[in-house]
């Protein structure tokens, strides 16, 4: 059992790492020639490439321990390679806040099914409560900030699937990862072997999608800014607090990075948030109010099989 400490330090690192993803979009704007599947793979890749580098010794040392749960490490590693060509495809079809909003809005829920069906946990009413303001807020964000965007887009269904899909390989490399380390592997080194693996998995992407970054200072800047930091030591970040609090109140913690995003836009970008915008922003605060506050005893039980 974590102490209370431990626990506020898992939310804090959550909380950190969702800040910084939060910065993607903006940054992303500062690079306009480069496509989705580039700064996916850059991102992503070397990111994941570094965190494998800096966890090496770790990963040595435990690799029969990596080797005996396989099967996690290869579907995590999947999901980390499918999940940023996803994110970013989405918002290029979509538009930023929406791809956004329904690939992070989405995770939350996708993450406690899986938790719910894999390892048999329960959803706790605190939880519902917490998650259905939550994504109440990113619909009041997505709908004020998006009215018109993928209107006549003959795309949008394209990227609301990929949006889908982003969400649950979310979900999906969050489980694998803690079950990783539940099985006894470090932190770093889970997340190190799943993001490193994923990372490889991305190279060929890069190869094809990546001459740009070369083209100019700009490009180049942008694809370094979003390997190191949102990407490696946002999910340094991430995995610390994912050793010490559930993936489903992890994913939906990260609720928070469509909030940082549009904020951003607003400040930097001169972009307007109308009144609706900012109604989901404060839903969105108070969900993360009430999903890290100290959890209730009553329990959702699980529905009893057909016979």
């Amino acid at each position: 059992m974590l102490s209370s400490g431990q626990r506020l330090g898992g939310i804090t690192g959550v909380l950190v790492a969702a800040i910084l993803w939060g910065t993607t979009g903006t940054a992303a704007t500062f690079a306009p020639e480069l496509s989705p599947l580039a700064i996916g793979a850059v991102a992503m890749g070397v990111g994941g490439l570094l965190q494998g580098l800096i966890a090496a010794g770790t990963l040595l040392r435990q690799r029969r321990l990596i080797a005996g749960q396989w099967q996690y490490l290869l579907s995590g590693a999947i999901a980390v390679a499918v999940y940023p060509l996803a994110f970013y495809a989405s918002m290029r079809y979509t538009g930023v806040t929406t791809g956004t909003v329904i690939s992070i809005g989405s995770a939350p829920l996708l993450s406690a099914l899986i938790e719910y069906r894999f390892d048999g946990v329960r959803l706790t009413k605190q939880w519902l409560y917490g998650a259905t303001l939550g994504v109440t807020g990113m619909i009041l964000l997505c709908l004020a900030q998006s009215s018109g965007e993928a209107a006549g887009n003959e795309h949008a269904l394209s990227g609301i699937a990929l949006g889908l899909l982003a969400g649950f390989t979310y979900a999906f490399y969050s489980w694998s990862a803690r079950r990783l380390m539940q099985a006894g592997v470090a932190s770093r080194a889970a997340m190190g072997a799943t993001f490193g693996a994923g990372g490889i998995l991305l190279m060929p992407v890069l190869v094809m999608t990546g001459a740009p970054l070369l083209a100019g200072w700009n490009n180049a800047a942008v694809g370094i800014y979003m390997a190191l930091i949102p990407m490696f030591v946002g999910y340094l970040c991430y995995g610390y607090g994912l050793s010490r609090i559930p993936a489903s109140m992890a994913t939906t913690i990260t609720l928070l990075e469509p909030v940082i995003a549009a904020l951003l836009a607003v400040l930097l970008v001169g972009e307007r948030l109308p009144f609706a915008g900012w109604a989901g922003v404060g839903l969105i605060v108070i969900c993360l109010g009430i999903i890290t506050a100290p959890a209730k005893k009553r329990l959702l039980k699980k529905p009893h099989a057909l016979s």
